[in-house]
C-alpha cells in the first residue's frame, strides 16, 4: 500500500511536457526530467543551445517521435562516451 509520498514519487518519475523551439517552429515534447537533464548537460558540452540540440536530433529521427529520437539520442551519446556497447546476441 502505498502512501500520499508513494503518489508523488510517481508523479516525479512521469514525463514532463515541455515547449520548445525546433527550427524556429514552436513544439512540445515529453520527456522524464532525466531526460531533460541529460540533454542539457549535452547541449552545455557541445556548446549549443537546447533548442539547437533538438533542431539536430529532430533532422535525424527517421521517423521515430521526437520523444523517442530524444531518448535514443541521449543513449547513444552515452554510450560512445562509454566506449560504445557489444552486441549481446
Amino acid at each position: 500500500m502505498q502512501g500520499a509520498g508513494g503518489n508523488d514519487d510517481n508523479r516525479k518519475k512521469r514525463p514532463v511536457k515541455r515547449s520548445v523551439r525546433i527550427a524556429g517552429h514552436s513544439t512540445s515534447v515529453s520527456l522524464e526530467d532525466e531526460f531533460w537533464q541529460a540533454l542539457r548537460a549535452i547541449a552545455r558540452v557541445r556548446q549549443l543551445s537546447l533548442s539547437a540540440l533538438l533542431t539536430e536530433v529532430d533532422r535525424n529521427r527517421q521517423g521515430r517521435s521526437l520523444a523517442s529520437a530524444c531518448r535514443i539520442y541521449v543513449l547513444r551519446y552515452f554510450q560512445e562516451k562509454a566506449g560504445g556497447i557489444e552486441d549481446a546476441s
